[in-house]
């Protein structure tokens, strides 16, 4: 078996343990020094949050098995891709895909926000009622296929090689349960890890029912892109402990905890302001105003 075959072959269990990993210890410092009081059934949130994320394992390993790591394979076989066509040290190829990988997430992103066929499938991700580390694998499954989708594409221009390719998807699966992880961290502390870092208190802005806020703050890893083009949000208006989480459109319990009513977001309603390019000025004063969260602590 070559290298490159035996790295395909260990890709998912390499991101299975780094994934079980990151998800321990944030759940285990949630419960240590949680940042905010959970308003939801922590036990049926995390039933359904879990549920979409074993689905789109299964449907990602059944209709890709060989991922993002099989599409760098295919790209240096084939000599596809910038970094294939320029002479650079191996290392520094390695480093520029990462940053150009978390670009390209960051863009994703925000596209996924914009563009209103494409903010059905995320508003999934958004409608959950409280935010914590199961937050950070609540993904559509037309999203998650989707998304692989783009990031073969940059794979592909890229040239990304496989060592990058593991590198970044590692990365993404951590940071992605780090930054939602309802984990308290000192504000001095914070300050400074956002200068490297996504951290949660700088994503869960994004979270936020204040449509200004959720389309703001977009990067998963690295916090630069969103100084960089100037979608970045310091605070929350009301405080991370006082805003409310979650869409105006769906605040109903089947949509946050049940996975049945979690896939039909998508298919139900229409598309809402909080669409980028949706916004109104009727729109923009529904989202400031002051929101009343009723909903009984569990």
């Amino acid at each position: 078996m070559s290298t490159s075959e035996m790295v395909v072959a260990c890709e998912g269990a390499i991101r299975l343990g780094c994934f079980a990993g990151v998800l321990a210890l944030v759940a285990l410092w949630e419960l240590a020094a949680p940042r905010r009081v959970l308003r939801e059934s922590k036990r049926r949130r995390w039933l359904g949050n879990f549920a979409v994320l074993l689905l789109n394992t299964l449907l990602l390993r059944a209709i890709f098995p060989a991922a993002a790591v099989g599409a760098a394979v295919f790209a240096a076989t084939h000599g596809w891709g910038v970094l294939n066509w320029v002479v650079a040290p191996a290392w520094l190829s390695v480093i520029a895909a990462v940053v150009a990988l978390d670009l390209a997430i960051y863009l994703q992103h925000v596209l996924f926000h914009a563009v209103p066929a494409f903010w059905r499938l995320h508003r999934m991700h958004h409608a959950d009622l409280d935010i914590d580390v199961s937050t950070g694998g609540r993904f559509h499954p037309l999203e998650i296929l989707l998304s692989m989708l783009i990031k073969f594409g940059v794979i592909f221009a890229l040239g990304a090689p496989m060592l990058a390719v593991v590198i970044f998807e590692v990365m993404l699966s951590a940071t992605s349960l780090f930054n939602h992880g309802n984990v308290l961290i000192p504000s001095a502390t914070d300050r400074f890890l956002r200068w490297f870092v996504v951290t949660p208190d700088m994503h869960r802005v994004h979270h936020s029912i204040a449509q200004e806020e959720t389309n703001s703050n977009f990067g998963f890893n690295f916090p630069w892109w969103d100084r960089l083009f100037g979608t970045y949000r310091d605070q929350p208006k009301l405080g991370h402990r006082q805003m409310a989480i979650g869409i105006r459109t769906f605040r109903d319990r089947k949509y946050c905890q049940d996975l049945t009513g979690m896939l039909a977001i998508p298919f139900v309603g229409g598309v809402s302001a909080y669409a980028i390019n949706r916004r109104s000025s009727e729109a923009s004063a529904d989202s400031n105003a002051p929101y009343v969260d009723d909903t009984e602590e569990t």
